[in-house]
């Protein structure tokens, strides 16, 4: 899906904003000479920005509109390095909750709904862009933060509440304990709103069947304004994205090539009217394609599919590269096993071993289901890992996102 001329004349208006305003986006154009696009092979050719290149500018090195009006900064995790500081104007604040007011409103909700909000709040931009949206659209929100699971429950009871925005990981452990407490007739919940990492089928299935809901995928990221950006409509798994506000390409990640519509690669967004801090070309690191035919919704906005993972998910491991969403794959092909698994990769006399927990949710053969996930990893794979199956409920949950792989190599 090629760049418009409308959105060409948006990015050279951020072009010009970003070189009068000498970030390192905009000292590189000028290095270039680079002021303004003609066409999508001129914007193909703009150079990509990158995270590392957000962590130098630290801390308001990204900071492109005066700053008389920033009204707020949002920040990424620093735990892999120094933070992300993005600046906010008014308009970026309120076009986020515009965007993310469509996203409540493709899934179906109303003025008439109550939306529990569990994402934390603070420098992340989550729970303050679920409010922002439900703010926008007029619905009532319930602004809970995360934890505390005792009041969550219960103030989904007392309030009725019938959204739940949340982790994918929350969801489900939210669902365990109402069904462990036996308070699921006293539940209200039609839909929830899962974003923040990548979940499978078999969580989804779990957490729809568990709870009775409608489930939606919502993308975004705090570089790109904060969740919000894109949602699935009902009954589809690809999310429609805001293109009057976000242009998406998809390229092959180790080259960089621009890949044509339908073909998997990694995420690259462009901001088209963001003043706080305007990004051209920057890579996700996300891991999906466009889909090119027209959505069975009858809306217009384009889509992308559902996140297939992340380029620096990849593990390397016996000389071999292995995602996450491979193991992920495999286990979904055993009924028995449940949506929660647990990789772990260490460093015994001289090799890498992979270790993979899985839950159980039935009764089965240990041993036997061990032996055949082993079988199929080494079949997929080329190596044998160890399978540990283990009792439903046995590995960790969390309240925000879970910790699938650890690498015991590098601790």
């Amino acid at each position: 899906m090629k760049i418009s001329e409308k959105q060409i004349e948006q990015v050279n208006s951020r072009i010009k904003a970003l070189i009068s305003a000498g970030s390192f986006y905009g000292r590189k154009l000028a290095a270039a000479g680079i002021t303004r696009i003609e066409s999508p092979e001129d914007f193909e050719k703009l150079p990509f920005s990158e995270k590392s290149d957000l962590r130098d500018a630290y801390p308001l090195g990204l900071m492109t509109a005066p700053e008389e009006e920033i009204v707020r900064i949002h920040s990424s995790s620093g735990t892999t390095g120094l933070p992300v500081i993005i600046p906010y104007t008014a308009k970026d604040v309120d076009d986020w909750a515009i965007m993310f007011a469509r996203c409540y409103e493709t899934a179906g909700i109303t003025k008439k709904d109550r939306i529990q909000i569990t994402p934390g709040y603070g420098l992340w931009t989550a729970g303050i862009g679920f409010q922002l949206g439900c703010e926008k659209l007029g619905a009532m929100a319930i602004p809970m933060g995360p934890g505390n699971t005792d009041k969550q429950i219960q103030m989904m009871i007392d309030m009725e509440s019938t959204v739940l925005c949340s982790t994918s990981s929350y969801a489900l452990l939210l669902a365990e304990e109402i069904a462990k407490r036996g308070v699921k007739d006293k539940i209200h919940l039609k839909k929830g709103i899962i974003g923040s990492e990548r979940w499978g089928d078999t969580m989804r299935k779990r957490i729809h069947e568990e709870l009775g809901i409608e489930l939606y995928d919502i993308y975004g990221l705090t570089e790109i304004y904060g969740p919000g950006i894109g949602i699935n409509c009902p009954g589809e798994t690809g999310m429609h994205y805001w293109d009057d506000y976000i242009y998406i390409e998809i390229i092959d990640p180790v080259t960089g090539e621009v890949l044509p519509d339908g073909e998997y690669g990694e995420i690259v967004c462009t901001t088209l009217v963001k003043e706080g801090a305007p990004l051209i070309r920057y890579r996700t690191h996300d891991l999906s394609r466009i889909l090119p035919e027209p959505c069975k919704c009858g809306r217009s906005y384009p889509r992308i599919d559902i996140i297939k993972g992340r380029t620096d998910d990849m593990m390397k491991i016996k000389g071999v590269n292995v995602f996450p969403s491979q193991i992920e794959e495999i286990l979904q092909a055993f009924p028995e096993v449940s949506s929660e698994y647990q990789i772990r990769i260490s460093h015994l006399d001289g090799r890498d071993t992979l270790r993979i927990y899985v839950e159980t949710s039935g009764h089965t053969d240990f041993a036997d289901l061990s032996d055949r996930i082993a079988a199929r990893v080494k079949s997929k794979i080329g190596f044998t890992p160890l399978v540990k199956v283990v009792e439903l409920g046995v590995l960790p949950r969390s309240e925000k996102k879970t910790k699938r792989v650890i690498d015991e190599r590098y601790e």
